[in-house]
């Protein structure tokens, strides 16, 4: 699937993955620039939590958003796919400034929204503005390509990642989750060996990628942001090597950024900053 054209004259909404467990009561500063972002006391947010099982999910970032000054938070679950054609769901997703997935498992999410209505409409609303935020397995699912499962391990590994349709918002990059706390270094590596064209995004918890429209990424949160950048690939064994081996890789590019580093998607450039930590800049 490809991602939504933009029409002229219109800027792409942002796109902002988060690699979960964020704060959402000492310092929920990730959410508030969401809200913010949204139009802050006139933000119409609808939350998707069909990633996860747990009943209250969706009420619950419904209270965090309202207490960070959202005008409005809708949750709106899906349980089956006959769901995703309702119209009154369609048409509340077509009122929101802001669509936030929860957390839970991306599998559950792509295999009850993929190639439907709510699926196409949230591409085509981000094409015209609207801004898109995802956490932990919500990030995961954002784009073109998405890391189904996979083991942990720093090493690229043959056999150690599975790949599966994403939501479509962008093809430019592919994303992982909870990065450093469950060491998925090798597994992200593993995806791009692939295919080196997309950039791997590693996000720690509590940290999120502000990507906007014009594919510049701003790191926001306590941790850091892992960019895998293979456009200088050399060379590659994953076309020679049998399941569970180790994969050759030459030429990648590893960027680590924190809080106000940035990464052009685009110019694939690397910036620091002004390096100001987010107790600093709160």
């Amino acid at each position: 699937m490809c991602p939504s054209k933009i029409p002229d004259g219109e800027q792409r909404g942002w796109i902002i993955p988060i690699g979960g467990a964020e704060d959402k009561e000492n310092d929920p500063r990730i959410l508030r620039r969401f809200v913010e972002l949204c139009g802050g006391d006139q933000a119409d947010i609808v939350v998707i939590p069909t990633a996860s099982r747990l009943a209250d999910t969706g009420s619950r970032y419904e209270k965090i958003f309202g207490e960070l000054g959202a005008g409005k938070v809708t949750s709106i679950d899906f349980d089956t796919r006959r769901d995703t054609e309702e119209k009154s769901r369609l048409k509340r997703i077509e009122q929101a400034s802001g669509v936030f997935f929860t957390g839970g498992n991306q599998l559950r999410i792509t295999t009850l929204l993929g190639g439907t209505p709510v699926a196409k409409l949230i591409r085509v609303r981000n094409a015209h503005g609207v801004h898109v935020a995802g956490t932990s397995a919500g990030a995961a699912i954002l784009s073109e390509h998405m890391i189904a499962f996979g083991e942990e391990g720093g090493s690229p590994m043959a056999g150690s990642v599975r790949l599966a349709p994403g939501l479509g918002l962008t093809n430019r990059f592919i994303i992982d989750q909870h990065f450093r706390q469950r060491d998925r270094l090798g597994r992200l590596a593993t995806a791009l060996a692939f295919n080196p064209f997309a950039v791997g995004i590693g996000l720690d918890e509590d940290t999120a990628a502000f990507i906007g429209p014009d594919n510049t990424l701003e790191v926001e949160g306590s941790g850091a942001v892992t960019v895998i950048d293979a456009a200088g690939l050399q060379f590659s064994s994953m076309d020679r090597v049998d399941e569970g081996e180790p994969v050759c890789l030459l030429g990648l590019s590893v960027h680590v950024l924190v809080h106000g580093a940035t990464f052009n998607l685009h110019t694939r450039q690397a910036s620091a900053g002004a390096l100001v930590s987010p107790k600093e800049a709160g």
